[in-house]
């Protein structure tokens, strides 16, 4: 998908132009690239190795390694901190919503696409590596929640860049499957490194994990967010130095033109929304709905082990075991599903997830106190769910772009995706908060966070199934 910046003026594009795409599709080219030219199995590798390194912030820090490490009870209460964690998380939200959706466009006016991934990406990995200096004790918590919630503005920031690239490793025939490799890259590397730091450093092999590090002083969830800061910064070089950088062909022009100001960058994507509602309403549509239930995907994983550790009684090595057998399960569902997809349209796949989802969800809630065994069973079903919805939100919308506006709709996608992203963090925390009002002081209630994401859920499905899908099969958003 493109997170690139839509043009000033949401007009189609003229006959010349329209039959040069269409040219350029039929020859397999890159209609997003600024060459034109075939793109190369050596820049989609790169590309998707950038996915296959960031899997070390999305599962090792923010789901199942450092955020349940920071909502032990080293830190203070459970119920306590994982408040705070929601607070911290649903601040970082707020500041994805308002400065992310015009980094993409800032850098793609000045073809500068790689050089905010490389700065946005390489702050991450600093951070990540900071976080080495949280120390099992309460007067460390702030420390780790401001390197958290600093991280994942910067990884929104980066990832930005990152899909903004698709354009320039894929051609209009193949933007699908280089997605999918990405995003499937993602699933394996978060196995794969998950694996290490388990038996590497975390399960204890005679007081010491396989590569000799001692049991105490929180050091095997020290070690391993230190060990995930290089990968990250390893598996994020090849997109750097193989892929070239982006060239806009409105570039010269902004370069005469000097320098975009932040309220006019604002103003102007404004202007693109106000556009896409007079053009194409259904699609305006989904991009609000699917803002909702993709931030509701997000929490699912986001609090997944936080979760699994504060309410379900599962240790830090259980925790990592169930996080391999979830991105298990996520990888090889929306690698089936995405044949269903193809055959019966992808609002019936997201739809039918998201029902699951809410389904399972409101299962943990209500059967958690079968213990560990409720959590194995509907996790992971909750985890078989997660990937097909992601995916089909996708292709739903890829079918619905009119010819030559891919950059222009995708960019949109990923601005209203990170407008919302305080959602899940927030209905979270609330739903603590009211789950500690109705059982009292004393009382473990961080499962009540549950119904908080079963909620974002349930609404952007709500959203979404008075969307009209005519756009699929063939016809597009222009025959509305």
């Amino acid at each position: 998908m493109t997170d690139g910046a839509p043009s000033s003026d949401f007009t189609p594009p003229p006959l010349a132009n329209t039959r040069a795409v269409a040219a350029a599709a039929a020859e397999g080219e890159s209609v997003g690239q600024g060459s034109g030219a075939r793109p190369r199995s050596t820049h989609v590798l790169a590309w998707g190795l950038w996915d296959w390194g960031s899997a070390s912030f999305n599962a090792v820090i923010t789901t199942f390694v450092f955020t349940v490490y920071l909502t032990s009870d080293a830190f203070g209460g459970e119920t306590a901190v994982s408040a705070q964690l929601g607070i911290a998380m649903t601040i970082a939200g707020v500041l994805v919503a308002l400065l992310a959706p015009i980094t993409g466009q800032r850098s793609d006016r000045r073809g500068r696409r790689k050089l905010w991934l490389a700065v946005n990406t390489y702050i991450v990995v600093a951070l990540s590596a900071a976080m080495f200096f949280v120390a099992p004790d309460p007067g460390y918590l702030w420390l780790g929640l401001f390197l958290l919630a600093a991280g994942t503005i910067f990884y929104e920031f980066a990832t930005v860049n990152y899909n903004a690239m698709i354009t320039q490793v894929s051609t209009p025939k193949t933007i699908g499957k280089v997605s999918g490799f990405g995003w499937g890259m993602g699933y394996v590397g978060g196995i794969v490194l998950l694996l290490i730091v388990y038996f590497g450093f975390i399960e204890p092999i005679g007081g010491t994990a396989l590569f000799g590090v001692p049991d105490s002083d929180g050091l095997p969830v020290r070690v391993t967010v230190l060990a995930s800061a290089v990968w990250f910064g390893i598996f994020a070089l090849p997109v750097l130095l193989r892929v070239p950088e982006y060239r806009s062909p409105k570039q010269e022009a902004a370069t005469a033109a000097g320098r975009v100001g932040i309220v006019e960058s604002y103003r102007i994507l404004f202007r693109d929304i106000r556009a896409l509602f007079r053009e194409s309403r259904q699609t305006a549509y989904f991009l609000i709905a699917s803002a909702v239930f993709r931030d509701g995907l997000t929490g699912v994983f986001t609090f997944g082990g936080v979760l699994a550790a504060g309410s379900f009684g599962f240790s830090s090595g259980q925790v990592i075991i169930f996080a391999i057998a979830a991105n298990v399960v996520a990888g090889a569902s929306t690698i089936l599903v995405g044949l269903l997809d193809d055959k019966f349209g992808a609002k019936p796949v997201i739809v039918a997830s998201l029902i699951g989802l809410v389904a399972c969800g409101t299962a943990v809630f209500f059967l958690h106190d079968g213990g560990q065994i409720v959590f194995w069973t509907f996790g992971l079903a909750l985890c078989a769910f997660v990937g097909p919805a992601q995916s089909a939100s996708r292709s739903f919308l890829a079918r619905r772009i009119p010819e030559g506006r891919n950059g222009e709709i995708f960019g949109l996608y990923a601005t209203t995706g990170k407008a919302a992203t305080f959602l899940a963090p927030a209905m979270f925390t609330l739903f603590i908060g009211l789950g500690a009002a109705i059982a009292g002081p004393g009382a473990n209630v961080q499962y009540w966070g549950i119904l908080g994401i079963v909620l974002v859920l349930l609404v952007g499905l709500l959203l979404l199934i008075p969307v009209k899908s005519g756009a699929e099969n063939g016809t597009t958003a222009a025959s509305e």
